[in-house]
């Protein structure tokens, strides 16, 4: 099967929630307690030789594994504990840091935190969230979080939508939409409701401005052709400094005063903002971004003072909006953003003109800030297309081996071991001679619900189907998603000696409905097997720019 085919489904699993309502994720090789993590080497279990003769050799020369193990012990509510404090610190100590990273990051683990039933240790649990306990509404959840951070950070509500649909979800749809629109519409009434209050004085600076923070429309914004020309230029060098500033703030990340000329202070900021975005402190890229930007659009300003009409202040705006394309890569989103911001409207072509360019000339250089953290993190994020050289390679050329399989009446040691042995995710569920005429796939078994049945013991001294009797015995949330370091570990159980002999039915917990190329099954294929790196690690000789 063409290998891009076989990604666009991979693709669209990102978010879908299967169709019967199990809420399985589709990458397997990552399980609840265990984030990010590739397996590697030959596991004890049952294979399938005569099919595993087909894959490739290479396969198997490729043992680094891609992803470090990280277990997550942080609570919830101490990150946004952390970033509250933190960000309020670092700002308030003249860091050349932004808020706005903080404030997403707060509203999306409220939101996992929601997402996951509340908190135990806490004694914040109600039973209402235990509805939202299911892989998509979650993700819908963390995603209604991160608008409402940029929402409140720079109290504009759609960009905060715009934001959510550009760079927080990988698979958008009407639902969604309305969710988002929905919870930056909230934020943006208490916001306007803190701000009525503290117009009396009592809050500082809080209520200045309303929900306007830089208003620039006193300024004119008539312009002419020469200005356009300035405008295109801005948008050549946003693009090339926020290509430069995105390599930078790799390598950064990866290893680790007042001035008054713009030119020493447009330095300062640009340098400073790179180097500090890789210290351990709760920061955002938008402050900046825009502080560099603005700095650099002022100086063209006083370049192009003798042919243009604009403002020096509006080509500090065009400037900001310029380096903010060439790091973000985003372009709708920012637009809305800068123009909620300053309340100009007359500068929307112009501010559309300069992102448009500035992307496009940073996306010649190299990918955008958030692409580049994801690739730094380890997160299997697909794009939304291929990449060229991938067309020359079929499904078999990736797929990760050996495979552990599972019989559709399995022994309970068989289960353990497999279980104690990998960090599989998921495991195929066969169906073999006598309950089919020949070995047949029947689906999917989760690592968590395998637990589950495990631990209420529902085992029989033969080799029987049970059926959806044993459900009987256990809750419908049982086998819904835990939250981080809440599921039933193997350490939990407690099997006898005896009852390793015997075998349990797991047909009535297998997801019946995985993505299957065609029989017979040979392996598993995850979004780790279609990461550039790992392809480029079973085929060096690939040429990427090809």
């Amino acid at each position: 099967i063409d290998l891009l085919s076989v990604i666009l489904s991979c693709r669209k699993s990102q978010t879908r929630i299967d169709s019967k309502g199990m809420d399985q994720e589709k990458n397997v090789n990552q399980s609840d307690d265990v984030h990010d993590i590739e397996n590697e080497g030959l596991l004890d279990g049952k294979e399938i030789e005569r099919c595993w003769s087909e894959v490739s050799d290479k396969n198997l020369s490729y043992t680094k594994p891609l992803l470090v193990k990280r277990t997550n012990t942080t609570s919830q509510i101490a990150i946004v504990g952390a970033n509250i404090f933190g960000s309020v610190l670092g700002v308030s100590a003249g860091f050349v840091v932004g808020k706005e990273g903080p404030m997403v990051h707060t509203g999306a683990c409220i939101a996992n935190l929601l997402g996951q039933g509340g908190s135990r240790k806490y004694h914040l649990t109600w039973k209402w969230l235990r509805y939202f306990k299911n892989d998509r509404d979650r993700r819908d959840m963390i995603t209604c979080g991160a608008a409402a951070g940029v929402a409140a950070a720079f109290r504009a509500p759609v960009g905060g939508v715009l934001f959510a649909l550009e760079e927080a979800a990988s698979w958008w749809r009407s639902a969604l939409l309305w969710r988002t629109f929905f919870t930056t519409a909230v934020v943006a009434i208490v916001l306007r409701a803190f701000i009525q209050y503290c117009t009396t004085g009592k809050c500082g600076l809080f209520g200045e401005g309303g929900l306007i923070m830089y208003d620039v429309s006193s300024a004119s914004a008539t312009y002419s052709a020469p200005d356009i020309l300035a405008v295109i230029f801005l948008g050549i060098i946003g693009g090339i400094l926020g290509s430069i500033y995105n390599h930078f703030v790799d390598k950064v990340l990866r290893t680790y005063s007042i001035i008054n000329d713009l030119f020493i202070f447009f330095g300062a900021v640009y340098c400073l903002g790179i180097i500090t975005y890789g210290i351990a402190i709760p920061s955002g890229l938008f402050i900046p971004v825009i502080l560099a930007g603005a700095c650099y659009g002022r100086l063209v300003g006083r370049l192009f003072e003798s042919i243009s009409s604009l403002d020096t202040g509006l080509f500090a705006l065009l400037g900001a909006a310029s380096f903010l394309g060439g790091t973000m890569r985003m372009t709708v989103s920012l637009c809305i953003i800068l123009l909620e911001l300053t309340n100009d409207l007359l500068l929307l072509p112009l501010v559309m003109l300069v992102l448009l360019i500035s992307k496009t000339v940073a996306d010649n250089f190299n990918k955008g800030v958030y692409d580049q953290i994801l690739k730094i993190k380890g997160l299997p994020y697909l794009e939304a297309h291929a990449e060229p050289y991938m067309r020359h390679l079929v499904a078999r050329d990736v797929v990760s081996g050996p495979l552990v399989i599972f019989s559709g009446v399995e022994k309970v040691g068989n289960i353990l071991h497999a279980l104690r042995t990998t960090g599989h995710n998921g495991f195929p569920v066969i169906d073999e001679p006598p309950f089919s005429e020949a070995p047949e796939l029947c689906g999917v078994v989760l690592r968590s619900h395998l637990l589950v049945l495990l631990k209420g013991k529902n085992f029989s001294m033969d080799r029987v189907v049970t059926g959806d009797d044993i459900l009987q015995r256990f809750a419908a949330f049982d086998f819904s998603k835990a939250g981080s370091g809440k599921g039933i570990k193997l350490e939990d159980l407690d099997i006898k000696v005896e009852e390793m002999e015997m075998y349990i039915d797991l047909h009535p917990i297998t997801n019946a409905s995985p993505y299957t190329v065609r029989p017979p099954i040979v392996g598993i294929l995850t979004r780790h097997d279609f990461m550039p790196e790992h392809i480029l690690g079973l085929y060096p000789h690939i040429n990427p720019d090809k």
